[in-house]
Parts: C-alpha cells; structure tokens; sequence
C-alpha cells in the first residue's frame, strides 16, 4: 500500500539546511528553478542558493493590480503568485518542434530532441501542483501524447510550499486546491516564523523526497511543530476573501450560453488574453511554419495562442468568434464547464492570476456569481409578468 505523506519523514530545518537541500539536489544532477525578484515582479528562474529567493518579500494583488512589498521579516516565500506560472518550464511558450533543410536534391529532416534535463521546481504552491496535474491530463491522458511536456515532466522534482498568506485575488480553498499541498510533490515546505525563530517543516511526499530528506541535516519533526505548520495553513484559509461557487456551475454556464450577461461582460474586456498567459492551465497554441529566404531551410514552431484572438477561431471564410463577448464566454465556459466535460475537472484551479492581470479588473468569481443572480433575476422577472398577466 502507498504511504500517505503522513506516513512519511519530517524534518525542521533552518535557512542553512534549506541550502543544505539545495546542495543535495544539485548533487543529484538537478538544475534548481526558483523564485527571484526581477523587473518589479516574483518570476521563476534557475537558482543556486537561499540568497538568490525573495527574501523579504511580499506582494499585493488587487483586482488590475499587483506590485512588490518589504516584509517586516526575512521570509522566503512571503510572497504568492507572480506573472508566471511553472507552465512555461513544461511547456514553453515557444518550442521548434523539427526543421527541413535542403542540400542538393535530397530533403533532410530532423525533429526537435525533448528536453529531459533533471530540474528540481523550488516554491511550488499548492495552487501550482493542481495546475499541474491538469495539464498531464491535457498533455498526458489523452490517445496522442506531448513527448516534449512528457520528457520535461518525468524528470522533474517538486519542492512545494504551503502558503501562509493568501493574496486578496486567491479563491483555491473553495476550489479545494489549496492553500495546503497535499500530493503531488516530493518534499513539501512550511515556513515557520516565530518568536525569531525561522524554520522550514519539510515533509516528504514521494520515495525520491524521503531519499533526499535523508541526506540533509536538521531536526526530526515533534507534534508542536506539526501544530504549527497546521496554524500557517488553517490562518491562510481563514483570511481568504474570495470564493467560487462550483456546485451546479458547469450546467449555469450551459443554460445561459445566450445571456445577455456576456454583453455586460464585453463592455470591458480589452481581448487582450492577459488572462490566459498568466493562467497556469490555459493550453491553447497555434503552429507557424517559417523559411528562410533562399527556400533551402524551413522550421516548424509551436507557440502559445489565446481564445481571444482573433486568428485563433479563424476558418475558412473568417473567425467564429468575431465578438469580444463570443469570445469571453468561450474562455469561461470552457474553463468551467466543457473542461469537466473533457478531463472530467474545472479548469481553474484558484491561484487569481486572471483577476490581478486583467488590465479593466474583471473577477471571474464575481461574474460566475454575477451569472447566476442575472439568471435568478431573469426568472423572477418572467414569472412577475406572468403573475401580472393571471391577474388581468
């Protein structure tokens, strides 16, 4: 029977074995990826040590708005979510996929190589691992699957962090993917900072996290320490602000396919698909063939692509989306509902990237909640009439 992660090593470390775990992975042959501060946002970039982290910082989302705050201590991962997400280290924003060269009369082909290089992902939230394990569905589950997203993916190594300090855009409690990791990663963090004190519960999650657990220092995990750990997660639950609604939600989207409501919404949307390149979920990519001028070398790329271009809907005779509306209501009801449809789960997974990177602030919960009260409205509207009606 697989262990539970209960059931797994514990261990508090301070900041020099958290380094310490650092060195042990580069031992192994992992490139370390992390969070750094860089052009006024958290993004993930190769790191070698503690000091490369955000330390000291936090950040504040709003709906439009985000930007960088000094914390009054020295935490790691004080922050939430930046810009990025861990997609674009499993599927790139652009990738060659093969290039044909001409030489003389014979055509030579040769495809891409899939990147199977060793990383180890610092700072993955718990958000983050349920974005993950949609997009093995999309890239993995399937008949047809993604050899690059799965050469990158099988050598990976997760160091997941539980959040303590939920940004004002988050929602993953009542999603239930989050702000506590719970599988899906082979060591998991907590950070503790108390009474000046700065620790780190690191729990083992998989046999290679127990393996590399054993090689770092530190002190074996008491049941005080579990007791905080559980506080940092159970106080990041408790001061979530914002919420979706997710019983009945897939067969709203479906009976107000044609609301009016997406008009409302299309007032201000921009279409500029902010939010899904933030989104760590959104999969959408289109194709380009490129040559050089001489006709003799040609390449084949694959980038990211959004719902809300125009060119992404285009077919013969034009796009099947032409409106902003078409297309919002395509982005949200695909990733509310068809999704469920199709990997048999939402799409959204909570983290608020779409809601603090849209330019015009719009909040996908409050429109899916918004949906419903027009909905609720409209009947109450129709069955007045019809009252007034009886009485005539």
């Amino acid at each position: 029977m697989k262990p539970s992660n209960t059931d797994r090593a514990a261990k508090v470390l301070d900041r020099a074995g958290l380094d310490e775990l650092f060195g042990v992975l580069k031992s192994r042959g992992y490139t370390l990826t992390g969070p750094v501060v860089r052009d006024g946002a958290v993004v993930y970039e190769e790191v070698a040590s503690t000091e490369e982290l955000p330390v000291g910082v936090g950040d504040g989302h709003e709906p439009g708005k985000y930007r960088l705050d000094r914390r009054k201590d020295d935490a790691l991962f004080g922050y939430v979510v930046g810009p990025q997400s861990w997609k674009k280290h499993l599927f790139p924003p652009e990738q060659r996929l093969f290039q044909v060269s001409r030489n003389g009369k014979s055509i030579e082909t040769s495809a891409e190589e899939a990147d199977g290089r060793p990383r180890a992902l610092i700072g993955v939230r718990a958000c983050e691992l349920a974005a993950m394990a949609v997009q093995d569905k999309v890239f993995l589950g399937g008949s047809f699957v993604d050899p690059h997203y799965g050469a990158r993916r099988e050598k990976l190594f997760i160091v997941a962090v539980n959040c303590g300090e939920p940004a004002s855009t988050c929602f993953c409690a009542s999603i239930g993917t989050g702000p506590e990791a719970r599988d899906g990663f082979d060591i998991g963090l907590t950070e503790l900072i108390q009474n000046g004190r700065h620790e780190f519960f690191a729990q083992a999650g998989s046999e290679r996290g127990d393996g590399v657990l054993g090689e770092v220092g530190g002190r074996v995990a008491m049941a005080d320490d579990e007791r905080r750990r559980a506080k940092v997660v159970a106080g990041a639950v408790e001061r979530m602000r914002r919420s979706m609604e997710t019983e009945g939600l897939k067969e709203l989207l479906y009976r107000n396919y044609e609301s009016p409501h997406w008009d409302r919404v299309a007032e201000r949307c921009l279409s500029c698909a902010n939010c899904t390149m933030v989104c760590p979920t959104c999969f959408c990519s289109t194709v380009e063939d490129v040559t050089d001028l001489s006709g003799a070398h040609a390449e084949r790329w694959r980038r990211w692509d959004s719902c809300f271009t125009m060119d992404f809907s285009y077919i013969v005779g034009g796009s099947v989306r032409p409106s902003t509306s078409a297309r919002y209501r395509q982005w949200m009801t695909h990733k509310l509902a068809t999704w469920q449809d199709q990997f048999g789960q939402i799409g959204c997974v909570g983290c608020g990237r779409c809601i603090t990177w849209c330019p015009v602030g719009i909040d996908i919960t409050e429109e899916a909640a918004a949906l419903k009260e027009f909905e609720q409205t409209s009947k109450r509207t129709k069955q007045e009439k019809h009252d007034g009606r009886q009485e005539l």
